[in-house]
């Protein structure tokens, strides 16, 4: 994985150079490390590699080395998906403007540490319905999970995902217990074996994007795969009640206790128990 740069360290690299500093420490992972890298007039090295200067980041924008040129970290297809940095250092993620983290208070990779917690993943099959920049799966690896089996249906996700320092990354130990599968789970879930999973993660985009991942069909599926007893947690986030017109979270609770789990709500979801 080559350096990424955001608008904060590459003003550091630059204004290093402008001192006439012969090194800079800096992170080039997004905080996940720092390093030393040697500064000349117009480029940088690190590792062996020469970078030239950029002369201008934007803001809200992750940067990667494509081999030629420092390029965003963002693809366009039918969709405009990019990461974004945070001031937490693990990144969040946008599609079409929309934040799919949440980071106001709290790191990403801190509130999925949280949320994985509640389901006690430790020796579980556990399935992640949305898998995103993968941080729950991440958690659950961290956690002693035996399985994690994680959907995710935008390749361009995929992507950012194998840019992303804080992501899962394949080796020996992740391959062994994650399966990350490129599908869409309201169709994948139908193929898991009945009673196959002991806990589930679910963190699906806001309900007005993907509202076919709250309804009482794709519910019912959830019951039938997870074990009796088995833990569920669900994001709805917590939309303005009075300019939505609509409470999701008890929204999601009805319908959920419908399938056949106990429900409460917890923080921006509801935690569930399959009866």
């Amino acid at each position: 994985m080559g350096p990424l740069l955001t608008e904060q360290v590459n003003e550091a690299l630059l204004a290093g150079a402008r001192a006439g500093a012969a090194t800079l420490q800096c992170s080039l992972d997004l905080d996940r490390s720092t390093v030393v890298v040697q500064l000349v007039a117009d480029s940088w090295t690190h590792a062996g590699s020469t970078y030239p200067f950029m002369e201008k980041c934007k803001a809200r924008t992750i940067y990667y080395w494509d081999g030629a040129a420092f390029a965003p970290a963002a693809r366009y297809a039918t969709s405009l998906i990019k990461l974004v940095p945070t001031q937490w250092g693990p990144p969040t993620f946008e599609i079409d403007g929309i934040k799919m983290l949440p980071t106001a208070t709290v790191s990403p990779y801190a509130d999925a540490i949280r949320k994985v917690g509640l389901v006690q993943p430790r020796g579980k099959v556990i399935l992640d319905t949305c898998g995103g920049l993968g941080y729950f799966a991440t958690c659950c690896l961290e956690a002693k999970a035996a399985r994690v089996l994680s959907f995710e249906k935008n390749p361009d996700v995929l992507w950012l995902r194998s840019l992303n320092p804080w992501s899962p990354q394949p080796g020996p130990a992740t391959d062994a217990v994650l399966e990350v599968t490129l599908a869409d789970i309201t169709a994948a879930i139908t193929t898991l074996p009945d009673r196959s999973v002991d806990a589930i993660l679910h963190d699906p985009p806001r309900f007005g994007i993907a509202g076919e991942l709250y309804s009482q069909a794709f519910y019912a599926e959830f019951a039938r795969v997870i074990g009796r007893r088995g833990k569920l947690f669900h994001y709805t986030g917590t939309p303005n009640r009075i300019t939505s017109g609509r409470n999701v979270p008890e929204e999601v609770s009805t319908r959920l206790r419908h399938a056949g789990f106990a429900t409460e709500l917890n923080g921006d979801g509801v935690l569930a128990t399959r009866r």
